[in-house]
């Protein structure tokens, strides 16, 4: 079955743009409708399209955070691509001297700067060196300046000995470092500005030095002033003029990309957000020049693969074309909700997914399973130690969902916190072999489970089997299919696993060409936003789109 055959079966609704916003110029494009070769020869499998993933803002108890360095790069290797580890370095407009209520804040910080400063920053760096394995796993230098008035930021650097400079400013740090390999990259945008919010106006647009910003991390989305993830933590509420969408309505040019800023030592803490980079190999040059480019995109956690082109150009290009063929390829990782093709800050083409996809008739088929552990009702941790076993078919692909503790700054009396990494301790075409740990989940928006994505060719008579802690439980694909199913290990209220609902290619894949004739305005933006059912959300970076 090819795509368009596919998409025609599947049960997706293609909204195009009469039906989602009534502006003129754009519709669906049709088999005799003039498309690009690469779009002609029909949609390619993203298993080809090569995303390598990281995150290059976390933080540990190299200054102040949770959990030792070493840990924190262990737990990175099990399910990234590449990591920088994050020490917070300087903060130059720093306040509350005279308020008492800052006095612990102020206290923590700066006493973390003078412990980099006193070798701690050359210790850190001979580490993240030490840790780097070319062609397998990929580690960088950076560190994160606070400030009021601008901003905070994460200068994020190309090679490993780099030096720790002084500033006056962010835009006195971008000064200094102009000589150097460097990125840097405003986080938590939405906070208010003068309050470490993001200060649009003190930056040149299409800035080499910033070529992408952090829309989300623990902090929250500031993709706009609504919607999902709030800002909860105790810097205040988001704001329109931190957002995402506010910046590129003043018409600046950057990619988007998510980091987790946790504070657990544990970077890439699933659903806390992650950058994806659209690279030809995983090699230190070719990912930093594509990191330049705004060849980047963000997810929660899952690794979903946006393939998104307007004519010739991929997210983070600016292109000049009055006829604009938009093609879109998605795969997620669970069952998509709905993908979004956003023009100008309006949602212009919406697929909804079905509520619950059919699965297809034949015999043997692709589906992908997440398997959760977890739960109970006790403060200890619980360690599972087993196997997920196929007994017929193929394990294709597997995605960690390993999870840090949730700490998004430093605990007060928490004076020692051991990292517990989670690991992939063997795999093979038909088993993995796990080492987790989980916690039980504090309240109904804070999961704490540990889990892993299968991606399985199997028969539907196969049987899944779970062997941890000394228990066994099975399901055959065709039981998962009708739903999930679950196991307590020692009865109620103690830990469990969760075989989630077998979801079919027409759950998880979706591909959509539409064309849009009508220019707005001399330079239009066009980016992707998928949501999946689980919550889990993947952003594209932008085309920018010029008039003819």
């Amino acid at each position: 079955m090819d795509r368009r055959e596919f998409l025609k079966t599947s049960g997706w609704t293609l909204l195009g743009l009469a039906a989602v916003n009534t502006l003129p110029g754009c519709s669906r494009l049709g088999d005799g409708e003039s498309l690009p070769d690469e779009v002609k020869r029909g949609f390619p499998s993203l298993r080809d399209l090569k995303v390598f993933w990281g995150d290059v803002h976390n933080h540990c108890n190299v200054t102040y955070g949770h959990g030792d360095l070493s840990d924190a790069l262990a737990a990175a290797e099990q399910q990234l691509d590449f990591v920088s580890v994050t020490p917070h370095a300087m903060w130059p407009d720093i306040p509350g001297e005279n308020d008492p209520r800052l006095n612990w804040v102020i206290g923590y910080h700066t006493a973390a700067f003078r412990r980099l400063r006193a070798g701690g920053y050359e210790k850190y760096r001979q580490m993240i060196e030490a840790a780097n394995r070319p062609g397998r796993f990929l580690t960088f230098v950076s560190y994160e300046c606070h400030s009021m008035e601008h901003g905070d930021h994460v200068a994020l650097f190309r090679d490993l000995d780099v030096p720790l400079v002084e500033c006056t400013s962010v835009p006195d740090l971008k000064e200094k470092l102009r000589g150097y390999a460097c990125y840097v990259t405003p986080h938590h945008m939405g906070y208010q500005t003068g309050f470490r919010g993001y200060n649009w106006a003190a930056f040149p647009d299409n800035d080499p030095q910033t070529p992408f910003v952090e829309m989300f991390s623990r902090h929250g989305l500031a993709e706009s002033d609504t919607g999902d993830y709030d800002y909860l933590h105790d810097m205040g509420p988001r704001v329109w003029e931190g957002s995402i969408l506010y910046g590129l309505e003043q018409g600046h040019k950057f990619g988007l990309m998510c980091s987790t800023d946790q504070h657990a030592g544990y970077p890439g803490s699933y659903g806390d957000g992650r950058i994806g980079v659209y690279a030809s190999s995983l090699d230190r040059n070719e990912l930093w020049d594509q990191m330049g480019r705004r060849h980047v995109c963000g997810v929660t956690g899952d690794k979903i693969k946006i393939d998104f082109r307007i004519n010739n150009g991929v997210p983070g290009d600016v292109i000049r074309a009055s006829r604009r063929e938009i093609y879109l390829n998605v795969e997620g990782q669970n069952a998509i909700d709905y993908v979004d093709v956003i023009k100008n800050g309006r949602c212009v083409a919406r697929m909804n997914a079905p509520f619950r996809a059919p699965a297809p008739a034949e015999e043997v088929l692709r589906v992908k399973i997440k398997v959760n552990f977890g739960w109970n009702r006790e403060e200890e941790y619980v360690h599972w130690t087993g196997r997920l076993q196929l007994t017929e078919g193929s394990i294709d692909d597997l995605q960690t969902c390993f999870r840090g503790a949730a700490f998004t700054s430093p605990q007060p009396g928490e004076t020692e916190f051991h990292t517990r990494v989670n690991r992939v301790v063997e795999r093979d075409a038909r088993s993995v072999v796990l080492d987790l740990y989980s916690t039980k989940n504090p309240n109904v928006m804070t999961p704490a489970m540990q889990g892993v994505v299968l991606d399985l060719t199997a028969p539907r008579g196969a049987r899944l089997v779970a062997e941890f802690n000394g228990q066994r439980y099975e399901h055959t694909i065709e039981e998962l299919l009708e739903g999930a199913r679950a196991h307590f290990l020692r009865g109620w209220l103690s830990e469990a696993i969760q075989f989630e609902r077998a979801q079919p290619e027409a759950a998880f894949c979706v591909g959509h060409r539409m064309v849009d004739t009508e220019p707005q305005r001399d330079t239009d933006y066009y980016y992707v936003r998928v949501r999946q059912r689980d919550g889990q959300w993947g952003w594209s970076s932008p085309i920018w789109v010029e008039r003819v």
